[in-house]
């Protein structure tokens, strides 16, 4: 049975593993090139551009050509995931030994033994992009059970930067409230990344509505209908940006706003793409978007003459509620090219690969200014401006004057700390929005008629409003839990007791069946109420 059970789990690591190795080819490779492989989110722009800056860089810097072989599987989540079950597959063939656990920044929960993998266990060396969320995953990473005994598998190593190096490149480890790079390097962040609204002035002009300024606009009733959002179970970008608004607006008024604006929505897609597309088509009014999404979209359908002031597409991070994030690097454990993937880190934090994220493209006038490389050409992208934020705080004050946008996420990110809700936002908005997407907006619809109704009862108003915002109790199952029979409304102060009962996938099973149940009933009831004389 040992034997069948590795078979199973190596044809499952097979399996997950073909988008790592399905992938078009993108450059010509010169034959003696060195090759590194990254996996990444990244859209083929960016692969692009770095892909040929690196290569540039390293054979003038290190005397080799070097290619990089990019593997795009998804997005971050999925990524993720399929590292997850590679990793698992290997740690389960049996081949490579268990160390003692190492000390790390925050300390492990539960500090156990950890595989020990060898250069070229996995096929690839490097993660590159994502929120820090993800990369953190990565450093965690997987808990299996190896010859009897529970092991940790690590998913990336550390770098080696030296702490003078570290200060050089990021000075203080912070950005608002979060971190630049890991304590223990194993992440480091490359890139900033804000999460903010796209919308289209023409759209709005129709609508009558102002340009949005802050998330709690979306919440307007006139948007109904035009909001495009990505679901958070697909987009680890989109559920960050939601996790954001709770931060910052709190349990009470940050939800009912996401409630309000989940109940605008056109849809809720798989891909944190489609927002910024189809606001600039038309397609939506307004949306939530990363901040280069956002920024990309505004210049890919801008006219001439216009200006980002005036042009269809325009992009916002409010004030005051930006949440800016690391967009790191990770290097992958088992690497077969060590060594390139310290120097492709090496690369993505020199003045040359933070140039290709904020200056203008070298095939246009303005790119043709840029500031010189070691080599005495203009530094930046060759032909697509990325319009993404460096995360060197030195860059701002060396070239801001040549960015392409005139930004300093230093300045304007928020200052609320994380308040530990990040785990209901799947759960909670597939329940009350995206599996009955149809019950809530048709209830919202109804509550807002009655509100525009001249004589309707506030007394009955009120009510319909109680029960579209209202939550459901979660049931401490009593065959899970010393607490028998308890009933906990959910809420920031039982929040922690009812994160740790979803823990178990039954109880997180039933508690999603069991929400949407209760929210499809209000939203029932609210309809009714509005249909009343």
């Amino acid at each position: 049975m040992r034997g069948v059970h590795a078979a199973i789990v190596a044809a499952l690591g097979l399996i997950l593993g073909v988008p790592f190795l399905m992938r078009p080819r993108e450059v010509e490779v010169r034959r003696d090139a060195a090759k590194i492989v990254v996996v990444t989110p990244h859209v083929q722009q960016i692969r692009a551009e770095f892909g040929e800056a690196f290569s540039r860089w390293h054979e003038r810097v290190h005397k080799q050509p070097v290619a990089v072989d990019w593997r795009t599987p998804g997005g971050t989540s999925d990524i993720r995931k399929q590292l997850e079950a590679q990793y698992a597959a290997l740690a389960k063939s049996g081949r490579f030994k268990s160390t003692p656990a190492r000390e790390v920044t925050p300390p492990d929960k539960e500090r156990l033994p950890e595989l020990d993998l060898t250069p070229g266990a996995v096929a690839f060396d490097a993660m590159l992009g994502g929120g820090s969320y993800d990369h953190r995953k990565l450093k965690e990473g997987i808990v299996v059970q190896v010859g009897g005994q529970r092991v940790r598998v690590r998913m990336a190593r550390p770098a080696t930067l030296s702490t003078e190096r570290l200060d050089e490149v990021f000075g203080e480890n912070r950005i608002g409230t979060e971190l630049l790079y890991d304590p223990d390097q194993y992440w480091l962040g490359t890139a900033l990344s804000s999460f903010g609204i796209v919308f289209n002035r023409r759209v709005l002009g129709e609508l009558g509505l102002p340009e949005p300024a802050s998330f709690e606009d979306l919440a307007d009733p006139r948007y109904a209908g035009r909001v495009a959002l990505s679901d958070p179970r697909q987009s680890s970008s989109m559920e960050t940006s939601i996790n954001a608004i709770l931060d910052n607006y709190g349990w009470e008024r940050g939800w009912r706003i996401l409630r309000a604006m989940c109940a605008n929505t056109r849809y809720f897609t798989n891909s944190s793409t489609k927002p910024p597309q189809d606001v600039a088509a038309g397609e939506a009014a307004a949306g939530l978007a990363i901040d280069f999404y956002g920024r990309g979209q505004a210049e890919a359908t801008m006219a001439p003459g216009e200006t980002p002031a005036t042009a269809r597409v325009g992009y916002v991070d409010p004030p005051g509620t930006t949440f800016v994030d690391a967009d790191p690097i990770s290097l992958l454990a088992g690497a077969p090219h060590p060594e390139l993937a310290d120097r492709f880190a090496e690369f993505c934090l020199s003045d040359e690969g933070q140039a290709l994220w904020q200056l203008a493209a070298r095939d246009t006038p303005a790119g043709a200014r840029n500031p010189a490389a070691a080599d005495g050409t203009p530094m930046g992208p060759r032909h697509h401006q990325l319009r993404r934020m460096p995360i060197r705080r030195d860059f701002y004050t060396k070239y801001r004057a040549a960015f392409v946008d005139d930004i300093d996420p230093f300045a304007r990110a928020s200052t609320e700390p994380s308040r530990g809700w990040r785990d209901s936002i799947k759960i909670m908005m597939a329940s009350f929005a995206i599996d009955i997407a149809d019950e809530q907006r048709a209830a919202w619809q109804a509550m807002n008629r009655a509100r525009d109704r001249t004589g309707f009862p506030p007394e009955r108003l009120a009510e319909m409003d109680r029960l579209f915002f209202d939550w459901p109790e979660h049931d401490l199952w009593p065959e899970k839990s010393p607490n028998a029979g308890q009933r906990l409304k959910f809420s920031a102060e039982h929040y922690k007791a009812i994160r740790e009962a979803w823990r178990d996938p039954t109880i997180a099973a039933r508690s999603r069946i069991a929400y949407t149940a209760y929210f499809r009933d209000c939203y029932r009831r609210v309809i009714e109420l509005g249909a009343t004389p």
